[in-house]
């Protein structure tokens, strides 16, 4: 089920018991009650988001890393906090499915800040689930979940991957290298950018999952682990297809350079068998005195037989050498 749309700032303060509540857009800076897990989360270029990035308390090391023009995934312990960066498949319509978006997110004890660029589905299905009282308890279970909804998110993208590439297989073995070759680069180029993004993004969520921080408990580091694995798992099926994409290539160029020895044995047959027959035409066909049969009324039609002759003769030595096999 898709999740609700993000707006442009978003604050929810979940009760660690399944619970949340979406606060008005006016409250988004109000601080959460004890004990309870304040979500905010904002739109880097909405009107209000520099005031409120500057009000959050927040120091220059977290607001660059937050608002940076690029990011790769990473985990970075800052104080008693961390900076972590994760990437979705880009599901906008009219985008690619590579050009991967970016989630920045500040995580504490009772406090995850996070900054948008451009909208992702995994956070919009994350806070459809609180809405249906399904809301993370810990900062952990909230990445992990998060985590899991990004993986879930690009799993369709890679198993479509897998049977375009299955089909350039079949298409390959049919022989059809001129349909295979124009989609094959593409299919390449897609686990090639996706791949770049899946192995930082498990390395981060290890890397999260052992460190030493008093927030993160026993089956949030679980959970991570689970939410690494998934994330492995995605990175082992985009090196399999770009493996597989390579083998592909290796195929359409061998078939290709055997159908172009093909065009060149032809070629060579037939220069084999004329080159001959056309020195002996030629030089009939000089003008000058004493040519041989130039009186003789039937020496066009011994000399045609002499040279259907002669080209039968070529043809079977040809065959003999076993150039038409």
């Amino acid at each position: 089920m898709a999740g609700l749309p993000i707006p442009p700032l978003l604050s929810v303060v979940i009760d660690r018991q399944g619970g949340a509540t979406v606060r008005a857009e006016g409250a988004f800076a109000d601080p959460a009650p004890e004990a309870a897990l304040l979500w905010q989360h904002l739109y880097r270029d909405a009107p209000r988001a520099a005031a409120e990035l500057a009000a959050s308390g927040l120091d220059s090391f977290v607001l660059d890393a937050l608002t940076a023009k690029e990011t790769r995934p990473r985990c970075t312990v800052h104080g008693s906090g961390v900076v972590l960066n994760l990437r979705g498949v880009n599901l906008n319509p009219g985008a690619e499915p590579e050009d991967m978006v970016s989630v920045r997110l500040w995580l504490e004890a009772g406090r995850i800040f996070g900054v948008w660029l451009r909208p992702l589905q995994a956070v919009e299905d994350l806070l459809g689930a609180m809405e249906r009282g399904q809301a993370p308890a810990t900062p952990g279970e909230f990445v992990a979940r998060l985590a899991l909804r990004l993986a879930d998110r690009a799993e369709p993208v890679v198993a479509t991957l897998n049977e375009k590439i299955d089909t350039l297989e079949e298409q390959v073995l049919d022989q059809e290298a001129g349909l295979a070759r124009g989609d094959l680069a593409e299919v390449h180029r897609s686990a090639i950018i996706l791949r770049r993004f899946m192995q930082p993004q498990r390395d981060a969520l290890t890397t999260l999952e052992i460190e030493d921080l008093d927030w993160l408990t026993e089956r949030d580091r679980s959970r991570l682990r689970e939410a690494a694995e998934r994330v492995q798992r995605l990175a082992e099926d985009l090196d399999a297809i770009r493996d597989r994409a390579q083998v592909v290539r290796d195929q359409i160029m061998e078939l290709r350079s055997d159908q172009m020895n093909r065009r060149m044995l032809v070629l060579s047959i037939v220069a084999a068998v004329f080159l001959p027959l056309g020195l002996l035409t030629g030089l009939l066909g000089i003008n000058v005195g004493g040519m041989p049969g130039a009186e003789n009324p039937w020496a066009f039609w011994i000399v045609t037989g002499v040279l259907v002759a002669l080209g039968s003769a070529l043809v079977w030595w040809v065959w003999r050498l076993g150039m038409f096999r």
